[in-house]
């Protein structure tokens, strides 16, 4: 009997599609056997009924559809179950969609499913879990809604994905009403299905919730315990979430990476660097140093906790940063005093076409206001109009911060003037702007349009308010907003019964002052005693100052600025044996006044002037304009003030020691080194002195110039022998 020809070569036959898979597409989908081709190619005709209905199909497409690597051959597979009358096959439609979810084929998963008539609960768990994998939550939910229309029982596989989704939109209705019915179908004991119900929980922000679950639990793996750790941790409890966690390893149970990358977050948050550092070192162990979460989570840490070296080494081993870890180490740059660093890095992101987010732009931004350069401020400005940042009402909050930084109010009040739906932070952060710059009319104004407009202060506005007031000598004002707060519900704070107490006490009430501290309902901190004894030393009263300073001491023994305020006092009141004295009491301690440094912008570049300094490269022509300067103010009659100098100095040391101070350095630098009418900005990390702040008054009439100055506590613009804080500092 002549042989039959093969199946594959006849056209009539059903398994002649199976042709255009075989061999030519063995490659394609990288097979480890082609066994299964090879016997459908060695069915006789003879045989062609009975070898069709008791081949294998589920099996053989299986294999098929675990080797596809692309939706083209999951396309092809799908086209000969059509072709063969197996698209029904439930088994094979449940593969087929999984198949293309782990090939991020979501859409195409969803258009098989729709295209199968009767789904049973593996092929909805397929495509559940196909929009749960992707974050596609509503999807998800959907998806489970429609499943209990048609009366299709969830399984524990469905649960877990539709817990997820509830906790991810979050959607804490629905999920109570799964957590019901996972009671009603008796998964209650099932620690898979109640891991989902914990971490729903968790996520929804009920943590005692998931708590009853959790201690409900009989048995407790891995993913338990990972779920309350990461539960506390991302619901502001890191204390808890560490306790959690030492209760884990007693239990003798050991954490994945992503447990610890929780624990990792809760040390950052309460910035305990030394057990941190153990968890890396746990890490390091476990061989998980490479994992991204965990190198994320660790460059946050270091970077939170100050230890930026540490921090950009890892960052460095990332070879393709993520967002998160730019963002973590630029944020750590800024936070921790590396403005400069935390600029730099965010050039460098931009240069490479990363696109940021807000975050990426608050710190930068951040990172700005700390550099102080009224330059870099307009390039960052720029940078965020031409951007997807320029509507986010936290970026432009920033920049407004960022402005009145850097020295210029008015372009804050611009930004802040475009900016559209205002919440209380942006109001807020204008209203602290004219604070910081002595504006305190300006404040109460913009306090006035808040309320007309709707919005409620919150504790920074009124901080700001009372800031404003106490730099513009508004006692009455003040007074008034402090004891408005209670209208709002907003309990005052230390930072604002310091503003109240400076309020008083630079305006010579001092008496009021002390009884308002006397009578605070809660116990005086360091700023509160700190500005009594700032406003002793301004009206000379010894005898409260010494208080003050005790209690300051009491507190803080070791602050160098205590003592110099307290010395300072002395001084004043030309009491030159307790100067000596507190000198001594500092030396015991070792401490030293801390040197003063003023920094100038010049072409959007800051130099740095220390008293005396004479290691400038334009230094000879600096002191050359800084004695022609001395000349020009004592023939207009300035006189130095000497009470607060060393007493051991004579007066002609005295004076030239109060030239050279570090600010009139920068002024003569700047004066040199600038055209004709250029306003001068000028950051001091120090008060300016009295004889400094008097002599630059008059210095910005002599050379008709705008000079501006950023102390330690605000800025005075200097103009036409008058300074914006009208004396009152």
């Amino acid at each position: 009997m002549a042989s039959s020809p093969s199946l594959l070569t006849k056209i009539s036959h059903p398994f002649h599609s199976l042709s255009s898979l075989y061999p030519t597409k063995i490659t394609l989908f990288d097979f480890a056997t082609v066994q299964s081709f090879n016997f459908l190619k060695n069915f006789s005709s003879n045989a062609d009924s009975t070898n069709f209905h008791n081949f294998n199909f589920d099996s053989f497409f299986a294999n098929l559809i675990d080797n596809s690597s692309q939706k083209t051959n999951l396309e092809q597979v799908h086209a000969k179950f059509f072709l063969l009358g197996i698209h029904q096959r439930g088994f094979l439609i449940t593969k087929l969609i999984n198949a293309a979810v782990n090939l991020g084929e979501i859409g195409y998963a969803r258009k098989v499913f729709d295209e199968f008539s009767d789904p049973d609960v593996f092929v909805w768990n397929a495509v559940i879990r196909g929009y749960s994998k992707y974050n596609l939550f509503a999807g998800a939910i959907e998806l489970y809604s429609r499943m209990q229309v048609l009366w299709v029982s969830p399984d524990g596989y469905t649960l877990p994905h539709v817990l997820k989704a509830c906790g991810g939109l979050p959607c804490l209705k629905m999920g109570q009403q799964v957590h019901g019915q996972i009671f009603r179908l008796g998964f209650e004991k099932d620690v898979f299905v109640q891991n989902g119900v914990v971490a729903f929980y968790a996520k929804c922000g009920k943590i005692a919730s998931a708590k009853v679950v959790f201690e409900r639990l009989e048995i407790r793996n891995v993913v338990s315990w990972t779920s309350m750790i990461s539960g506390y941790a991302q619901n502001g409890q890191p204390i808890e979430a560490l306790r959690i966690f030492d209760e884990m390893r007693e239990m003798g149970v050991m954490p994945d990476w992503i447990a610890l990358v929780s624990v990792i977050r809760a040390h950052t948050d309460v910035e305990d660097l030394e057990h941190g550092k153990s968890i890396h070192s746990f890490v390091i162990k476990m061989g998980l140093e490479l994992e991204s979460d965990l190198l994320i989570a660790l460059t946050a840490m270091y970077a939170k906790c100050g230890q930026v070296m540490v921090a950009r080494s890892l960052f460095n081993q990332m070879k393709v940063p993520n967002l998160i870890l730019w963002n973590a180490m630029i944020s750590g740059y800024a936070k921790n005093g590396y403005a400069d660093e935390a600029v730099k890095l965010f050039r460098d992101m931009i240069s490479r076409n990363i696109r940021t987010d807000s975050i990426t732009a608050r710190s930068a931004v951040l990172a700005c206001a700390q550099v102080g350069s009224f330059e870099l401020a307009r390039w960052m400005d720029n940078y965020i109009s031409k951007s997807e940042h320029r509507d986010d009402i936290f970026v432009n909050s920033a920049l407004i911060d960022m402005y009145a930084k850097c020295g210029n109010v008015d372009m804050a009040r611009i930004v802040f003037d475009r900016t559209l739906d205002k919440d209380v932070v942006v109001w807020s952060a204008m209203i602290v702007g004219y604070g910081l710059h002595g504006r305190g009319r300006e404040a109460l104004d913009l306090y006035q349009l808040m309320n007309q407009a709707g919005v409620h202060p919150n504790d920074v506005t009124f901080l700001g308010l009372l800031t404003a007031c106490n730099h513009s000598g508004l006692v009455e004002d003040g007074w008034k907003l402090f004891h408005c707060m209670k209208n709002y519900g907003i309990e005052p704070r230390h930072q604002h019964y310091a503003c109240v107490v400076d309020l008083l006490g630079r305006s010579g009430y001092l008496d009021q002052a002390y009884d308002f501290i006397m009578n605070m309902p809660i116990e005086p901190g360091v700023s509160v005693w700190g500005a009594l004894l700032s406003a002793c030393k301004i009206h000379r009263h010894v005898t409260l100052g010494e208080y003050a300073a005790e209690r300051l001491f009491s507190l803080e023994s070791y602050n160098t600025g205590h003592y110099v305020q307290l010395s300072n006092l002395y001084a004043y009141a030309r009491m030159w044996d307790r100067v000596a004295k507190v000198r001594v009491l500092m030396r015991e301690k070792g401490l030293s006044k801390d040197l003063g440094y003023s920094l100038i912008e010049i072409n959007g570049k800051l130099e740095a002037f220390r008293v005396g300094d004479k290691s400038h490269p334009r230094s000879k022509e600096i002191y050359e304009e800084l004695e022609s300067l001395e000349r020009r103010l004592k023939q207009a009659g300035f006189v130095p003030d000497t009470y607060s100098s060393l007493h051991d100095l004579n007066d002609e040391e005295m004076e030239e020691t109060l030239c050279n101070h570090s600010e009139r350095l920068a002024i003569a630098f700047g004066l040199i080194s600038t055209a004709q009418g250029t306003t001068l900005r000028i950051t001091k990390n120090l008060r300016a002195c009295i004889n400094c702040h008097s002599a630059t008054k008059l210095i910005s009439k002599l050379v008709n110039r705008e000079i501006i100055v950023r102390d330690a506590n605000r800025f005075h613009h200097f103009k036409d022998g008058v300074c914006s804080c009208g004396d009152y500092w």
